[in-house]
C-alpha cells in the first residue's frame, strides 16, 4: 500500500463512521454494516505492514495526519459506543453474537493486569464501562471481585444494567452514572480500569492520586502511533504522583495497557525503613 491509498483509507473509514453514527435511532436496522466497518478497521490499525506505511506518512506530512487522526478516533469511538448498544439490544432481543471487534476485546482483557493479579477480595472501578459491560462482566464471572462501572451516557447505564440482569446472575457488578470523585467506590478501589476511548483519562488519573490509596493499580488503555486512530495515546504523567509500573503490548490486539501506581517519595521510603 502506498501513502495515497493510506490516505484513502483514512477518508474511506471517516465517511462510514460518519454516516452510520447519524443513522442510529435506538433500533438494530444499521447494525450489521457497523459492526463490519468496525471489524474493517480493527484489523486496519493492527496490520504490521501499515504500521511502515504510518511512519512513512507522519515523516511526511505530519500536521495533515494529526487532523485526520483527531477525527477518525473521535468518529470511531462513537460508532463503538453505539456499536455496544447494538450488542446490548441484540441480546435483551434474543438475538446476541460476538463480532471480531468484541472478540479482539475480550482477548484484551485477559492480560488487563499483568502480573497485577485480581482476586475475590479485590474491588475494580471500570471508568467508561459502556453498553455492553464486557469487562465489569468478565473479571468478576472469573475472580469473583467486586466490580463498578461508571459511564456519562445514561442510555449506555440502563442498557448496561439489563445487560447484567441477563448474563451477571449472582455477580457482585453496579454500573453508576457518576463521576469519579463522587463514586464511593474510589477511595476504596484495589483495581482502576480506563477506557481507551476517553479523551481526558490522564486529567482523571491525575485526579485520582489524593483519593485513592496507595496500592491501587491503575490500568490505562491507549494506543500509539497507528493504534492512536482507534484510541487515545499514552501521555507522560506527573512523576511526583504516578509511576509506571507495566507496559503491556499486545501487537495484534486494538490497544496496550499502561499499568501505574502511586509514585513513592524519599519520605515515604524513610518512614517505611523505620
Amino acid at each position: 500500500m502506498e501513502i495515497r491509498q493510506f490516505y484513502q483509507q483514512l477518508a474511506y473509514f471517516q465517511e462510514k463512521f460518519g454516516i452510520l453514527a447519524e443513522q442510529y435511532d435506538g433500533t438494530l436496522h444499521p447494525s450489521t454494516e457497523l459492526e463490519t466497518i468496525i471489524d474493517e478497521y480493527s484489523t486496519f490499525v493492527t496490520r504490521e505492514d501499515y504500521r511502515k506505511i504510518w511512519i512513512e506518512a507522519v515523516h511526511q506530512a505530519p500536521l495533515e495526519l494529526l487532523h485526520k487522526i483527531e477525527k477518525l478516533r473521535s468518529s470511531s469511538a462513537l460508532c463503538v459506543e453505539i456499536m455496544e448498544k447494538y450488542r446490548a439490544l441484540k441480546l435483551l432481543k434474543g438475538a446476541s453474537e460476538r463480532t471480531d471487534y468484541f472478540h479482539n476485546i475480550e482477548a484484551c482483557i485477559e492480560k488487563e493486569f499483568g502480573s497485577f493479579h485480581v482476586t475475590a477480595d479485590s474491588k475494580v472501578v471500570m471508568v467508561g464501562s459502556g453498553s455492553f459491560p464486557m469487562t465489569p462482566l468478565l473479571i468478576a464471572k472469573r475472580t469473583g471481585a467486586r466490580v463498578t462501572g461508571i459511564d456519562i451516557d445514561e442510555e449506555a447505564i440502563e442498557l448496561g444494567r439489563r445487560v447484567i440482569d441477563r448474563l451477571g446472575d449472582g455477580l457482585d457488578i453496579t454500573l453508576e452514572q457518576v463521576t469519579l470523585e463522587q463514586l464511593a467506590a474510589t477511595r476504596d478501589a484495589t483495581h482502576i480500569i480506563f477506557s481507551s476511548t476517553i479523551p481526558n483519562k490522564y486529567e482523571l488519573l491525575d485526579q485520582l492520586h489524593p483519593i485513592t490509596q496507595e496500592q491501587v493499580v491503575v490500568a490505562m488503555r491507549y494506543g500509539d502511533q497507528l493504534k492512536s486512530l482507534f484510541n487515545y495515546p499514552m501521555r507522560e504523567v506527573d512523576e511526583h504522583k504516578w509511576r509506571l509500573v507495566q507496559n503491556v503490548i499486545q501487537p495484534s490486539h486494538v490497544f496496550d495497557i499502561a499499568l501505574y501506581q502511586h509514585a513513592v517519595s524519599q519520605a515515604d521510603n524513610l518512614r517505611r525503613s523505620e
